[in-house]
């Protein structure tokens, strides 16, 4: 691949990485300023993408991620196995709660959900299958880090501890002390962390190895009481390791 091709291919990225879950439709001249590429080459890269199916321009001339993209991501062995596997037993956990119930991997410094499920009447959450979220801050993410090893801990440290809520975890004293409980008893409860009227807990899934790769979650009402809830997750989390390669 030549210098030209590469470059290239890392200014697609650069377009294809300005659609959020906030912001999911984009004209031209917004995906200019977000990349800060010229607009003929944000021209040129949308009819490139547009003729692949990465992207697709809608009626308005804007743009949105198109199916394509969708098709390869579900080839992605870490979650579409994982989520095949995970599945029955977040529909069980699901059945049990009527809340919503979540599978998280960790992408770089933030919580990916692969997969939600949530009745109409479930609380209100912050995030969506395919959204991100910060490790520090939500039930997933903090289980994620307690096992990710202490170089990615000092990433998130120097990253900053942002806050959502008054009881979001700010400070590495009460962060450090977290993840010592978690790796202690194997699950946590965030009680308002991210999402103020919300109670979420979660605990590891992991390979025979030892090796976490994923967390399961359930958010529900803050005025619920976790206690039943820890055991039908940390079920759940056990279940789903013993199907994982």
């Amino acid at each position: 691949m030549s210098e030209d091709d590469r470059s290239m291919l890392g200014r697609a990225f650069l377009v294809l990485g300005s659609f959020t879950s906030e912001r999911p439709r984009l004209s031209q001249s917004e995906l200019s300023r977000r990349t800060g590429l010229p607009l003929p080459t944000v021209h040129r890269l949308c009819r490139q993408l547009v003729g692949n199916g990465a992207l697709e321009r809608v009626d308005d001339g804007h743009y949105e991620i198109g199916v394509r993209l969708w098709e390869l991501g579900a080839l992605a062995p870490r979650a579409h196995g994982l989520r095949q596997v995970a599945l029955p037993y977040l529909e069980d956990l699901y059945e049990a709660t009527r809340e919503n119930v979540q599978l998280v991997v960790r992408e770089d410094l933030e919580a990916l959900y692969i997969e939600r499920l949530s009745a109409r009447g479930a609380v209100t959450v912050v995030g969506r299958a395919g959204g991100r979220l910060p490790l520090h801050a939500s039930s997933g993410g903090l289980v994620l880090l307690a096992f990710g090893g202490t170089d990615l801990l000092d990433e998130v440290l120097a990253a900053g501890l942002e806050r959502f809520t008054p009881s979001t975890i700010t400070t590495e004293h009460r962060l450090r002390s977290t993840l010592d409980d978690i790796r202690r008893t194997g699950w946590v409860t965030c009680r308002e962390h991210l999402n103020v009227g919300t109670l979420a807990v979660a605990a590891p899934v992991s390979r025979s190895t030892g090796e976490v790769v994923a967390a399961v979650s359930v958010v529900v009402p803050a005025e619920k009481d976790p206690a039943p809830l820890i055991p039908a997750v940390r079920a759940a989390a056990r279940g789903i390791s013993r199907g994982v390669a």
